[in-house]
């Protein structure tokens, strides 16, 4: 009779992937990391400094016409 695997295995093995996949999603050829982190950081801060700059009422419009288009009945 084949032996069963346990749990701890199983875990085992699902780690031991994930850390495969992870690592080669991290090593992207041509990617310098210093200019992805530049870009997140100011991927950050670009909501923010956008929603600073523009009026109330402008901010309402672009609301508004963001929750007529996700409402609305044609797909996306």
């Amino acid at each position: 009779m084949p032996k069963r695997s346990s749990k701890r295995e199983v875990k085992s093995l699902a780690k031991s992937i994930l850390d495969q996949v992870t690592q080669e999603a991290e090593a992207q050829p041509g990617k310098n990391p210093a200019a992805v982190a530049l870009g997140r950081m100011g991927g950050l801060v670009g909501g923010k400094a956008r929603a600073a700059a523009l009026s109330p009422k402008k901010r309402s419009a672009i609301a508004r016409k963001a929750a007529k288009a996700r409402w609305s009945e044609a797909p996306k």
